[in-house]
């Protein structure tokens, strides 16, 4: 039998000429690759092995050795002490400038490192800018000291490590460290608990290759501290003196610094590059999604009952810029924001966090104006559409984060962080990290991660979209009792209708960063004034002009007649439940007022009835609800002509 590797193309299938490597490329790479590797393979041929020993434990290289341990670990010392904040700086915060700073970091890379020696020495010398302030102030003099050497080394070190940890933190999707101050988190503490440990990769690459290039710096130090045994003689300037007094004791020397750095790549295994080898490994879900299926999902128990806040926090917020509107709410109120995409929901709920340029928001919770606090003093806690569950965390950790930051001691964070994830329906599961947990799993999490902080104002943004429908119901339901002994104001961000009317005791409806209409949620059922809204209810929503007899389409859709008119010229939105529009293969006729030819355009099930999607050149598009019978007897399909017809009395008018 014959069994297929991977690169097999199988029988019966030839490979082409385009998938070989093309040989005008092939040659000219194993040149490089011949090129690299012929130097290191002459230190390997040129080694006396049988004297290798001997030389590397001779007391010059001894001392030359520790001497360049000493200043390669001060080097890399000084290099995180001041190139994590820079990193930090050039990959977070904007400002003018930036692309210079960042050439400055780069220049020594590319600077020949005697000229860099030359540059320090004029700056840290004895006749340089800071060398005479120096050594009168403080009596330190860096030229031909062991301090001068780990300054050179650091010099041309650095940008190493800055470069690898600016990228590291620029690729970090800044939502983790926006949802950390928004349980509280202090700048420093976000910056110390999320994003070190999230750039962590980066950083040891970044200091391994700093470490490495500190260890053979030659150029810089010896121009700039000298070259003097057991004072700036490192490694590299040894070899340097070998090869003038004893060769073979210098390419024994090389092999050892060959061999250090060599190892340093092959640890790193290509992490510096962003290659492949850099990801983080994967941790396969549990095999049963216990978020997903209401088997293996245990009911919250019965003795969680949400008490009351005794506190209560009104909501006040006047919001400027691409949003413009007021929102007020009464302590214990839930709005639901709903609106088309780019409508300025989440920019909504960011201007509120302040943490969008986008827009701005004069912010009052209860008598406290939180306008000028940064995020993690507003008291006001979101969850974002992915929930930002930190990764190097547990549920349990992640939960606990936010009573953390506030000040509450370990033990009594964590009993509360379990208790949130018990009332949730996720304690089980409280050990494992996010990449071990399901959408749905990660999704309670943050949501529980939320509500353990007890904010004044609670932000959610989508937070049961990546929900199945059975969990979706439990979740809702826990979220509603919470909801209901709620001191502040609760924002929901939602496409889901249900949310809206189940949650909300106020539904807010944005389209282009404006207010169409903020009412109760019958209300906006019942006469929605957006065209957006009133399809997310399942509902044919054309706009026009009011007149005499009905409705002028907007774009010159045509004509709409409605048994109780508007004031002619008034801007408003026909409402048509699918239901009333009626569908034939030929002309009705009797006493529908409004009928239009058109061609059937998509069929789609909505639980036992059918709902078509009907395109005609006389009205806007209609979508007809009907059953399957009705279908069937109609023998409708895509491409199908007919008539629709809908009766004058079955359209609403909404003023807009």
């Amino acid at each position: 039998m014959k069994v297929l590797r991977s690169d097999d193309p199988g029988p019966g299938i030839r490979r082409t000429r385009s998938s070989r490597t093309p040989l005008t490329l092939a040659l000219p790479a194993l040149l490089a690759i011949a090129f690299l590797l012929l130097p290191l393979a002459g230190v390997l041929a040129r080694t006396d092995w049988g004297e290798l020993s001997e030389h590397l434990t001779s007391p010059g290289t001894s001392e030359a050795l520790k001497l360049s341990l000493v200043v390669s670990f001060w080097s890399l010392g000084l290099s995180l002490v001041l190139g994590v904040p820079l990193a930090w700086l050039l990959a977070r915060v904007p400002f003018p400038g930036k692309t210079l700073v960042r050439s400055l970091v780069l220049l020594p890379m590319v600077l020949p490192p005697t000229v860099g020696g030359v540059a320090l020495l004029l700056a840290f010398g004895r006749r340089g800018l800071l060398g005479p302030w120096l050594e009168d102030v403080f009596g330190v003099t860096l030229p031909f000291h062991t301090s001068g050497a780990v300054v050179a080394a650091t010099f041309v070190s650095m940008p190493f490590l800055v470069i690898s940890l600016e990228g590291a933190i620029a690729g970090l999707r800044q939502g983790y460290e926006e949802t950390a101050a928004s349980l509280g988190a202090s700048p420093l503490r976000v910056f110390r608990t999320v994003t070190l440990p999230m750039v962590a990769p980066g950083l040891v690459a970044g200091a391994a290759l700093t470490w490495a290039r500190a260890l053979g710096e030659f150029g810089a130090t010896i121009t700039f501290a000298g070259n003097l045994p057991g004072t700036t003689q490192t490694l590299p300037l040894q070899v340097y003196l070998l090869l003038q007094e004893n060769p073979q004791a210098a390419t024994s020397v090389s092999l050892l610094l060959l061999a250090i750095a060599m190892a340093v790549l092959v640890a790193l295994r290509g992490r510096f590059t962003g290659t492949p080898g850099s990801a983080r490994p994967y941790l396969p879900k549990p095999p049963v999604d216990e978020g997903s299926s209401p088997a293996n999902t245990p009911e919250p128990p019965a003795a969680y009952e949400v008490a009351p806040d005794k506190e209560r926090w009104s909501l006040h917020a006047e919001v400027t810029g691409f949003d413009q509107l007021v929102l007020e709410a009464d302590p214990g109120t839930t709005i639901a924001v709903v609106g088309p995409n780019g409508a300025g929901k989440t920019t909504l709920l960011r201007a509120l966090l302040g943490l969008t340029p986008r827009a701005h928001a004069a912010l009052h919770l209860g008598d406290t104006d939180v306008t000028q606090l940064p995020p993690h003093r507003r008291s006001v806690a979101w969850v974002p559409q992915d929930g930002a569950l930190f990764p190097h965390l547990t549920a349990l950790a992640n939960t606990a984060y936010g009573p953390r930051a506030h000040g509450v001691p370990r033990a009594e964070a964590r009993r509360a962080a379990q208790d949130w994830l018990d009332r949730l329906a996720v304690g089980h599961l409280a050990h494992r990290k996010p990449a071990q947990l399901s959408g749905g799993q990660a999704g309670r999490v943050a949501l529980a991660r939320a509500l353990a902080v007890r904010p004044r104002l609670l932000l959610l943004d989508e937070p049961l979209a990546a929900l199945d429908q059975t969990t979706r119901a439990q979740v809702r339901h826990t979220l509603r009792r919470h909801l209901e002994g709620f001191g502040g104001v609760c924002l929901i961000v939602t496409h889901d209708p249900v949310e809206a009317v189940s949650l909300a005791d106020r539904v807010l409806v944005l389209d282009e960063g404006r207010a169409v209409q903020d009412a109760p949620p019958a209300e906006v059922t019942r006469h929605p004034r957006s065209p957006w809204v009133a399809r997310m209810l399942g509902r044919n929503a054309w706009p026009g002009t009011a007149t005499a007899d009905g409705l002028e389409l907007a774009d010159g859709g045509g004509r709409l007649v409605i048994a109780d008119p508007l004031p002619a010229g008034t801007e408003a939105l026909a409402i048509i439940a699918p239901e009333a529009v009626a569908v034939h293969r030929e002309r009705p006729s009797g006493s529908p007022r409004n009928v239009w030819p058109g061609t059937v355009r998509e069929i789609t099930a909505s639980g036992s009835r059918l709902r078509v999607l009907i395109t005609s050149d006389r009205a806007p598009d209609l979508v007809a609800e009907i059953t399957p019978q009705a279908a069937a007897e109609l023998e409708l399909a895509d491409g199908t002509s007919v008539w629709t017809s809908v009766k004058a009395t079955e359209a609403t008018l909404v003023a807009l």
